[in-house]
């Protein structure tokens, strides 16, 4: 679907970032890195405020910075991902053919943050950011045993945050912000042509159209010359507006908590279906289909109008920050995402020259997922903070019947280190490095409707994904910080 509107979940902006997308780094299609010095602490760091990257953690936090400070981040992502197919079908029961995928993992990709805090009096601070909320970028090949399930994703986000805080007196202080996010998406899958007209074949048989493994159509169809793919492909965009509050309470110089909560944010994308049945072939005239793709493209699956609604979860956090003595400091996190919210992915087709197409859906039945993460701070000198942190994350998936080929999500580990460089009183450098493991996760996703369409009331492949993957991402972040 070239959407206009469309997205199936997301990550970054063209005109001002240029950034691609990789597989989602947090749980769920969240991307997970808005702050390359939250990263070095494994993001444990949301009651430290130390620069105005507190804007996505906990506005509450501006409070704790003076004058004017600009801190601008790229996080350059290094994923690998591995797919064994452990015997996929289609929806005859017949195996799919094809390989494991290839790399259909990006060799690196880059996603940048940029944050700008303003000291107004002493009660009042103001700030913004712009982050990558959301993201995923897979690119299977098209042959592999999948890709009735998805040949390609490439979901992309940006998030505009204004914000501001309210320091009520020494220990307590408040914060708001406003959230503008941009969704961009591109999906593609395979057709399962052969099967659909398997389906017809039965028909005209007298057999029941569901049952199309046999040898009698399955001759029919090799007699027939049927074989090649087709393709479907959804692309789109849209704006949504969400909000965030935080609130810091200091208990002393070297104690501090921090409360911080995010909204959901809901966007009705609108867009097109883009069919494509170039690469079938098959000789149907006996049954009054003389061009095979002419037909399939104008009677079962013409172009057509889209829309498709998501909702991103809501998030919230509750974390510390304490100071132990001159050099060590320890910090703690626990976030909790709705991802309960993130329901089916249905995409609505519209009616185009009498020919009404049913949903697609993107089966999905999440959970809510948490986050739990320590890090620590070591002053070396006066030039030189070292971070380090760890951090566990909970897969939204709750069986592996729900583990989409679009998402291969799973629990895993994060092991962070970071450090921070002064250049001058005025500006330094920080560094971070993660290494993220997932567990292994086991793949059993079945299409539930059929390629016959179940006359009309949905569209899809009808097979089974069946598989394991094997995944870890590695995470290089390089950020400058400036006070004016």
């Amino acid at each position: 679907m070239k959407l206009k509107h469309l997205s199936l979940s997301v990550m970054v902006m063209g005109a001002t970032f240029g950034l691609m997308s990789t597989q989602a780094v947090a749980s769920g299609y969240q991307f997970g890195s808005q702050s390359v010095s939250g990263q070095g602490t494994a993001h444990a760091n949301g009651a430290e405020a130390n620069d105005p990257s507190t804007i996505f953690a906990n506005p509450a936090g501006l409070s704790r910075l003076d004058g004017t400070q600009f801190s601008g981040g790229l996080t350059f992502v290094v994923p690998h991902s591995e797919y064994t197919d452990n015997g996929s079908t289609n929806f005859a029961n017949k195996p799919t053919g094809g390989g494991n995928g290839g790399s259909f993992a990006p060799s690196v990709v880059v996603a940048p943050n940029f944050y700008l805090s303003h000291k107004l009096n002493e009660k009042i601070n103001l700030g913004v950011g712009v982050f990558v909320p959301y993201g995923a970028k897979l690119d299977y090949d098209s042959g592999w045993a999948g890709r009735y399930a998805l040949q390609n994703v490439d979901l992309k986000s940006f998030n505009i945050n204004p914000s501001m805080s309210f320091k009520l007196d020494d220990r307590h202080a408040f914060g708001f912000g406003v959230s503008a996010q941009y969704l961009d998406a591109t999906l593609q899958q395979a057709a399962d042509v052969r099967t659909g007209i398997g389906q017809l074949l039965a028909g005209a048989n007298g057999m029941n159209p569901n049952v199309v493994g046999g040898a009698l159509v399955q001759g029919q169809l090799n007699a027939l010359g049927v074989s090649g793919d087709g393709t479907a492909r959804i692309s789109g965009d849209d704006w949504g507006f969400g909000w965030n509050v935080g609130y810091m309470f200091t208990l002393d110089e070297n104690t501090r908590f921090g409360l911080a909560y995010r909204s959901a944010i809901k966007q009705k994308l609108e867009g097109t279906a883009d069919w494509d049945f170039s690469n079938v072939k098959g000789n149907l005239a006996g049954l009054g289909i003389p061009n095979l793709p002419a037909y399939l493209s104008a009677k079962k699956h013409p172009d057509t109008s889209a829309t498709v609604d998501v909702t991103t979860p809501e998030t919230a956090s509750a974390n510390f920050f304490h100071q132990l003595n001159s050099k060590w400091a320890v910090m703690g996190d626990v976030t909790w995402v709705a991802n309960s919210q993130m329901k089916d992915i249905v995409i609505k087709q519209g009616t185009v020259n009498g020919v009404s197409q049913g949903d697609i859906t993107i089966h999905q039945n999440w959970r809510d997922t948490w986050r739990v993460s320590l890090g620590a701070n070591y002053l070396y000198n006066d030039a030189w903070l070292f971070r380090g942190g760890v951090a566990w994350e909970q897969s939204p998936l709750k069986s592996d019947n729900d583990r989409h080929p679009a998402i291969p999500d799973s629990d895993r580990l994060w092991l962070s280190l970071g450090a921070n460089y002064k250049i001058n009183k005025q500006s330094s450098v920080d560094f971070a490095y993660s290494f993220i493991n997932f567990a292994n996760a086991n793949v059993n996703y079945t299409d539930a409707c059929s390629p016959s369409g179940n006359n009309g009331a949905c569209t899809g492949n009808g097979g089974t994904v069946k598989g394991s993957y094997k995944t870890y991402l590695q995470l290089i972040g390089l950020q400058y910080n400036y006070r004016f």
